[in-house]
């Protein structure tokens, strides 16, 4: 159970669907994974929800995938069936969520009010769907009533787009968001696949929002060759503060990130790796730094906190 839970905060964004022909499941699930997002919560509103489901994970084995809005545990079973590996309903049913738990299958029942985050720590949960989010106050709301019930974690949906998403990601408490925008209905009615695609893509490259934190030029000829570069390109106009060091063998280039743990785990599946032995945390025992293995065009470079001061 756990597992999959940890894989939904890897993510981070949990693609929200409604899937009203059939026709456009095995589209859907190619767009998602070719953008980077092979996971999507497939809400059980439609009458084809669970051959959906069927074909996308029969397809896309390595796609994680849900079942939303279920409302039952006649729809919990037809969900696991079609090969779904989590449930989310739009509130908290005791019943439902304890016939989940007695499977051993992940549920994230909606929660909004203190009452419901009782019954939820009631039933032994630790992680909740918080919705519909921004109807519900959005991340304040959850920042309010995460103090009294500080041990649960939530997944936030309901009003989420871009321009808010790390609003909420920045908040510890939150393992991950579910959002439409970029598999919204008018989308998927008009088969623009390639926007979502696009539109995914962005997604992930706003949340984890890389970008280079500063360049120390070692005496190295090569190191001159790369701030000439880096001089003649677009990154001119980022905020990099450029050092130079006469004791430095190699140039060094320092990325910064909004999470590292999530960083690391998207940029491993794009091919990198990191040496796990340069790894510091920081007082909350979150990753504050580490280097990439070997070296990247002759250079070190190191994937640091994004300092929020």
């Amino acid at each position: 159970m756990d597992n999959i839970i940890n894989e939904l905060k890897l993510y981070g964004i949990v693609p929200v669907v409604k899937i009203e022909r059939i026709e456009d499941a095995l589209p859907l699930a190619k767009a998602l994974c070719a953008g980077g997002l092979p996971l999507a919560e497939v809400t059980f509103r439609t009458p084809c929800a669970k051959e959906a489901i069927r074909i996308m994970k029969e397809t896309y084995p390595e796609m994680i995938i849900g079942a939303g809005t279920v409302l039952n545990a006649q729809q919990v079973d037809e969900a696991i069936e079609a090969g779904s590996q989590f449930i989310v309903s739009p509130g908290l049913n005791p019943k439902t969520v304890q016939y989940c738990l007695d499977k051993n299958i992940p549920v994230l029942p909606g929660c909004a009010t203190p009452s419901d985050m009782e019954k939820a720590i009631e039933l032994g949960l630790d992680v909740v769907k918080f919705f519909p989010a921004e109807a519900n106050g959005g991340i304040k709301a959850i920042k309010a009533m995460s103090a009294p019930y500080g041990h649960l974690n939530f997944m936030p949906t309901g009003g989420i787009n871009i321009k808010n998403l790390n609003d909420y990601l920045s908040f510890d408490k939150i393992i991950a968001c579910g959002g439409t925008w970029m598999v919204s209905q008018d989308l998927i009615d008009h088969q623009q696949w390639d926007e979502i695609t696009r539109m995914t893509k962005e997604a992930i490259e706003t949340m984890l929002n890389i970008q280079i934190h500063h360049v120390t030029i070692g005496c190295q000829d090569q190191g001159k060759a790369l701030l000439s570069l880096i001089q003649q390109t677009s990154t001119k106009n980022l905020p990099i503060q450029f050092k130079e060091s006469e004791n430095q063998e190699f140039s060094h280039i320092s990325l910064s990130t909004n999470n590292i743990e999530r960083a690391m785990f998207f940029l491993q599946k794009s091919g990198y790796s990191f040496d796990k032995e340069t790894i510091q945390y920081n007082e909350k025992n979150k990753i504050k730094n580490v280097y990439f293995q070997g070296f990247i065009s002759g250079c070190q470079c190191q994937l640091c906190l994004e300092d929020k001061e």
